[in-house]
């Protein structure tokens, strides 16, 4: 099992492109099980998770084609609407293949999925959804099993703001009969591109990135050809890693209008960023200041870039209190942030962090795929030598994380 290997103490500086976004990715590939014509992705970004998604939808019957960051899929020939635990058990994201299977096949039996130990992430909000479009859902033995002739549009009202389940409903009531509303429905951009993607599909899509989506089902999608939006959570922690080392960064291939939150706390912060279309630079004082945050659902502060503005408060001048709202069990990292010297206290919810002048390095464990990233920022800063175990955890949702981070004069070193 690959770990990290990182001498800190090196200011990170220079240029680096930001990758496709693993969020975005994900349900735009489900995406391509509505239609019987071929639909070619670009900028796709090749992570573990995304080779677990193909090899999921291959088992399925799908046809794939990939040449770097292009992928084509062709489900013309899709003959087993079977999602098994085997293949989903590490990625929470196999969920959407629910959706389209359910409206495009009629049936579909999916493994309740896994992925990151972060909390409890339910998916009766799916259940539910597609029950008031007419489906018979059970859940037995491990598996959501699903049976409708033909999915019917309805009024749709979600308990909580869920994006994957957002994602789902959306995808299932492109080929519902009728007109479905979505309520209460998940904002981010993520959602956007995906409603993009199914538009380009012939989708009838409107007011996605607001709460209520409206969706008037059509017979069938078509072939389509669509670029996958910029990682913002990517580009978010290439800038608190470039913002603790005190570098100047560009990063390129990226778009600040859905990072609002971010550069709003990293300029609080001490930052200096300037915002091009594409591009965002950043330029770090010698020590930053804490911030305060509060995670909550988009526009506000991502849940994502939590642990990582943790890594940065525990360097900073000054003390900080972070409230994570969304998730129960997304501060594992601060155990192991601890193990570098970090004064954390947690208290429910709740972290006090206490910056202190300096980290030290140790070997430390990543817990989840945002917890890894905290590492690899408070060990950039950290003096000595900091090893961080169970990196497979960052391959799910970073790519060439090491490559990048050493193109910016981090010395970083992947160890087999």
């Amino acid at each position: 099992m690959d770990k990290l290997l990182i001498e800190g103490g090196q200011c990170l500086t220079g240029e680096i492109a930001v990758s496709g976004a693993k969020n975005a990715a994900l349900p735009i590939l489900c995406a391509a099980l509505l239609c019987a014509e071929p639909v070619t992705f670009t900028n796709v970004p090749q992570l573990k998770d995304v080779d677990t998604l193909l090899a999921l939808l291959a088992r399925m019957g799908v046809k794939i084609e990939r040449e770097g960051s292009t992928v084509t899929l062709d489900a013309a020939g899709l003959t087993d609407p079977v999602a098994p635990y085997e293949m989903v058990k590490t990625m929470r994201a196999s969920i959407l293949v629910l959706g389209p299977l359910a409206a495009r096949c009629g049936q579909a039996s999916v493994s309740l999925p896994g992925g990151c130990a972060i909390g409890a992430r339910p998916v009766d909000q799916h259940i539910k959804g597609l029950q008031a479009m007419g489906a018979a859902v059970d859940v037995e033995h491990g598996y959501v099993r699903v049976n409708a002739s033909r999915l019917k549009g309805a009024r749709l009202v979600t308990d909580m703001v869920t994006v994957t389940g957002t994602e789902n409903l959306m995808m299932a009531a492109c080929l519902a009969d009728g007109e479905t509303i979505i309520e209460n429905a998940a904002c981010e951009p993520e959602v956007v591109d995906l409603a993009n993607c199914l538009t380009a599909m012939g989708a009838k899509i409107s007011g996605a990135g607001s709460e209520m989506i409206r969706i008037e089902g059509v017979p069938r999608l078509h072939g389509a050809r669509h670029r996958i939006m910029p990682d913002r959570i990517e580009t978010g922690t290439y800038l608190c890693a470039a913002a603790v080392t005190g570098g100047q960064v560009r990063l390129i291939g990226t778009q600040a209008s859905s990072l609002d939150a971010v550069i709003g706390k990293l300029t609080e912060a001490g930052c200096v960023i300037r915002c091009d279309p594409d591009s965002i630079h950043l330029s770090a004082p010698r020590r930053l200041s804490a911030v305060n945050l509060r995670t909550a659902p988009y526009p506000a502060f991502p849940t994502d870039m939590q642990a990582q503005f943790m890594a940065l408060d525990c360097v900073a001048n000054g003390a900080a209190t972070i409230r994570e709202t969304i998730f129960e069990n997304r501060f594992m990292h601060a155990i192991e942030l601890q193990r570098l010297g970090a004064d954390i206290h947690i208290d429910g919810n709740t972290a006090m962090v206490r910056g202190v002048e300096r980290l030290q390095g140790a070997t430390v464990m990543a817990t989840d795929l945002r917890a890894s990233a905290s590492l690899v920022i408070a060990g950039l800063v950290a003096e000595g030598a900091t090893m961080i175990e169970r990196i497979y955890h960052l391959d799910r949702g970073y790519e060439c994380l090491d490559a990048k981070l050493a193109a910016l004069g981090a010395r970083v070193q992947r160890v087999k």
